[in-house]
């Protein structure tokens, strides 16, 4: 069952690559490479320490909102910090409760200090999806090897 899965299982499964920006770029790079790349938020990073998160929500609430401009406003003054995290131990069901209480759709994962990636809301419903579909067929052979009739 997804409670028993962690984040380092998630990890394996879709890579532990992540997208990251510098706190002195502007919003605006980050909404490009956001754009370009298809993801909802950037980890920013500064001397490979993980310093922030930039979403598509601290835009919309920190710059547009406020009257502020994308192309002149850093990724520092915007991004939520310090960031909520989680290590690769954690459970999907932990992440679920932690993003849910906290708002949040993104959570890096730190080990030890180290930066191993970043979990999202997708990646754990996908996971989700992808564990039940697995329990449904093995009942569905058990049910067919048994001769159970419904």
């Amino acid at each position: 069952m997804y409670t028993s899965i962690t984040v380092k299982q998630v990890l394996r499964t879709k890579g532990q690559g992540f997208l990251a920006i510098g706190p002195g770029a502007t919003a605006y790079d980050a909404l490009e490479l956001m754009a370009d790349k298809n993801v909802g938020a950037l980890l920013v990073v500064d001397n490979g320490r993980l310093i922030g998160v930039f979403s598509e929500r601290d835009y919309a609430r920190k710059v547009i909102l406020k009257g502020k401009s994308s192309k002149n406003t850093p990724v520092r003054e915007l991004m939520s910090s310090p960031p909520i995290s989680v290590a690769s131990d954690t459970t999907l069901r932990d992440c679920m409760v932690l993003m849910t209480d906290k708002h949040i759709r993104h959570l890096p994962v730190l080990d030890h200090g180290t930066l191993m990636g970043v979990v999202s809301i997708g990646d754990v419903v996908h996971t989700i999806i992808s564990e039940q579909e697995s329990t449904i067929e093995e009942l569905q052979e058990y049910i067919a090897g048994t001769g159970y009739r419904a």
